[in-house]
């Protein structure tokens, strides 16, 4: 959707004022103390170990700290609450975690605890001018509070109180549509489901999730492209591939147990392809800890060949190696093509306007090279194509995506052993999320079943996603904000846009372990609600409960906590979910939602009579490793609505700024995931105790009149609007001309809320126009 700027901050509600800029939603503009030193040529090896278990021996405790860490990722235990990589279907490790891993776990184990005597002498205020780190260090929640209106501080409130607030705002609401459900991707199975069936019987679909921001794009490419929303390779796939490309991902950082499979695809023979701006040490190489040389430091080589892609410049590069395939003939899998595809003579027709020219310039990658890559891809057919939101947040995302896909028909590299596509989840389950349901378009067929099952008739207008929640609020049209999970004011666009529009609501509610930004920037009365994290034993009605997830290969297994609850006050997602149905729906829902809550096998019954592909579901979850879940392209057929794979036609979209202008992408640092902040350093980047700075080409520094180390103020440019995110600190780094990284959530405030993902909504977190100057003061 390309929308028009809307130059106002308020919609014009007839009863209400204006909304007012929040500036206590960006983070201090405070420097901690920047140090350099040369980036990383490898990632892991003895030092990731021991950070690793410096992180969780000190705030959780050795003893506390070892146990969670035997079970995490084991068969029978603990989900990692961390990225959505999949686990061994066989024999696993005893360490089967990585460092991400080890820092999610110490994150949720922490044993310092936030007691009401914090927010007694904490205002909301005071608690806004500290970082997001200084806030995950405070412990975790121990019991409900409530900002009342007026009060600059939390209180202590009842659980049924809380419940009881809650009900009475929805049930005062002039239309069910005027709330809004958001959802995290740690979310279990049985919560979600819950959660989407007690929003539906309320009466709306406006299901935001944390997918809008990501891989909305991938989803809304794959579906049509293959017939299903999701990756189409198992991870004993990496291990037959012949050729991995990894565009758009770094994995040493992100999903680091990624790693592991590389090793051995490498070591049978598969050659890596990376495309990523940046040298990135987690595709260069890789030192296995669970191996002696590793631990002294002796990397396996991964990438063969890397190619530093201009920011945006992904779609000039594949069409330009298509172009190589379809112009030679002798590469493309012609009977797969004829007897698996269609569109292939449209496509070939929009491929062939695209110049060389255009292609190297938007690229920045010479011929030759291309060239190079096309050679690899022509000589192998078992490919691997793996993406993650260096693809995904791009205005032209969707198409360039679908060009991956096409990539891979002419090669005939979908639905055969060692080839297929693989987008990346970030959040653990984020994409079980939404098999339960949680999206705001839901299919006609998921409707029809969940009516059926619970006797009502679900809502069948489309809801909002977190872009149109964000306007929605800020235009009056939103007036409840109910978060399962998730830090939403530090994950979404246009951070005072998306604060000031959680100000203009009547209420807004979290549930959440840890302290976040998003609980300093409220309606006009708020709500925290506490709940058991994933590593915390969930008894219910007396008897131990466990929940379910799903990686990004679509296995579906258990996760049961094992830790003392962090407090005797905390309750389930689950059981949160079911309190609030029963309070807020009453007598008009005849769902038994106390009886679900008391035996998570209930619910599982429940999702097993609604979603395909879970007959047997309580049986086999409690197999070790559990279930596939079904995926026809991985089998070679094609649920498309001509039942096949389809090649689909894209003009090669120009890409570009005005002169002076960067391209500036938002970033992670490796102490760090998603908005969860757990240290300072950016480790194999060279960048360390300091979040505001600015990566740049050092002829981009001297071209600007600027110098490593200046300190600058970052403009946005979008169509007629204006942008700043001041106080960063130059550092050269080796990235395509043209071109500047940041972090997020930092720079959030730059990305604008109308500058979206073509088809997905997905916000272009990765391609902001960008001006530098030094700063003022």
């Amino acid at each position: 959707m390309d929308h028009e700027p809307n130059l106002s901050t308020s919609g014009g509600s007839a009863d209400r004022p204006p909304a007012q800029p929040a500036p206590e939603a960006l983070c201090p503009e405070e420097f901690t103390g920047l140090k350099l030193t040369e980036p990383k040529s490898a990632a892991a090896g003895a030092t990731a170990v021991a950070v690793s278990l410096g992180h969780v021996f000190s705030t959780a405790g050795f003893r506390r700290g070892f146990r969670t860490l035997t079970l995490l990722n084991q068969a029978q235990g603990v989900d990692c609450p961390s990225c959505a990589w999949p686990d061994p279907d066989g024999h696993r490790s005893l360490t089967e975690f990585c460092e991400n891993g080890a820092k999610a776990i110490a994150w949720e184990a922490d044993t310092r605890r936030l007691t009401s005597e914090f927010f007694r002498t904490h205002s909301i205020d005071e608690l806004a001018k500290q970082t997001d780190y200084w806030h995950g260090q405070q412990g975790r929640l121990t019991e409900p509070l409530v900002l009342r209106p007026g009060s600059r501080h939390y209180e202590p409130i009842t659980w049924d109180a809380a419940f009881r607030l809650i009900a009475d705002e929805l049930n005062a609401l002039a239309s069910p549509d005027e709330a809004l459900f958001y959802t995290s991707g740690r979310t279990s199975n049985e919560a979600a489901f819950l959660y989407q069936l007690f929003v539906r019987q309320f009466g709306t679909n406006n299901l935001p999730d944390c997918s809008n921001m990501c891989h909305e794009s991938s989803g809304s490419a794959l579906t049509p492209s293959v017939g299903i929303g999701k990756g189409t390779v198992k991870l004993e796939d990496f291990e037959k591939s012949q050729l991995i490309l990894i565009l758009g991902q770094n994995p040493g950082t992100n999903h680091p147990r990624m790693l592991t499979a590389l090793q051995a695809a490498k070591r049978a023979g598969a050659k890596i392809v990376a495309i990523n701006p940046l040298k990135e040490a987690g595709l260069l190489a890789f030192r296995n800890p669970q191996e002696v040389s590793g631990m002294l430091g002796f990397g396996t080589p991964l990438t063969d060949l890397y190619l530093q892609v201009r920011i945006g410049g992904d779609q000039a590069l594949l069409k330009g190696v298509m172009k190589v395939l379809v112009e030679r003939g002798t590469a493309l899998d012609r009977a797969f093509i004829a007897e698996k595809t269609d569109g292939f003579d449209a496509f070939t027709a929009a491929l062939a306007e695209a110049s060389w020219e255009q292609i190297t310039a938007q690229s920045g990658i010479a011929r030759e090279v291309i060239e190079q890559l096309a050679d690899l891809i022509a000589a192998n057919e078992r490919i691997i194509a793996c993406w993650a939101m260096g693809l995904t947040q791009h205005k032209h995302a969707v198409a360039t995506i679908q060009e991956l896909v096409n990539l891979l028909l002419l090669r005939g590299s979908i639905g055969k052993p060692g080839a297929g596509l693989c987008p990346v989840r970030g959040h653990s389950n984020v994409q079980g999320d939404r098999t339960m349901g949680i999206f705001e378009r839901p299919a006609a067929w998921f409707l029809d079943a969940l009516g059926r099952e619970f006797n009502f008739a679900p809502p069948d207008k489309h809801g909002f996603d977190a872009v149109e929640a964000i306007r929605a609020m800020r235009d009056g049209r939103a007036k409840v904000f109910f978060a399962m999970g998730g830090n939403f004011l530090s994950a979404t666009p246009d951070t005072e846009v998306t604060g000031s529009a959680l100000k203009n609501c009547r209420l807004t509610v979290h549930v959440s372990i840890k302290l976040n930004r998003s609980h300093l920037v409220t309606g006009r009365t708020a709500l925290i609600l506490p709940c058991l994290g994933r590593t915390e034993r969930d008894t219910q009605n007396g008897k131990e409960q466990f929940v379910t997830t799903e990686n990004s290969m679509g296995v579906i297994q258990m996760s049961r906590g094992s830790l003392v609850p962090a407090s005797r006050h905390l309750l389930s997602e689950v059981a949160i979910v079911a309190r609030l149905a029963e309070a807020t729906l009453g007598a008009r829902s005849a769902v038994p939602w106390s009886e679900l809550a008391n035996d998570y096998d209930r619910i599982r019954e429940r999702i097993e009579r609604v979603i395909p592909g879970f007959q047997d579901y309580n049986a086999r979850a409690r197999h070790p490793g559990g279930f596939y879940l079904p995926n026809p392209p991985r089998e070679g057929t094609f649920p498309t609505a001509t039942g096949k794979a389809r090649f689909t036609s894209h003009p090669l979209h120009a890409v570009g700024v005005d002169p002076g202008q960067l391209v500036m992408m938002t970033i992670r640092t490796h102490d760090q995931f998603n908005t969860t902040v757990y240290g300072l350093d950016d480790r194999y980047r060279g960048i360390k105790h300091e979040r505001r700075v600015v990566l740049m080409n050092a002829a981009d520094i001297r071209a600007a009149g600027l110098a490593a180390g200046d300190v600058v103020d970052l403009t946005g440019h979008y169509r007629r609007e204006r942008r700043v995110a001041p106080h960063f600190i130059v550092v050269e780094y080796d990235i395509p001309p043209g071109c500047c990284a940041t972090y997020f959530p930092e720079t959030n405030v730059l990305v604008p809320l109308d500058s979206t993902a073509d088809i997905s909504n997905t916000p272009t977190s990765k391609f902001v126009a960008v001006t530098l100057a030094r700063s003022a003061n």
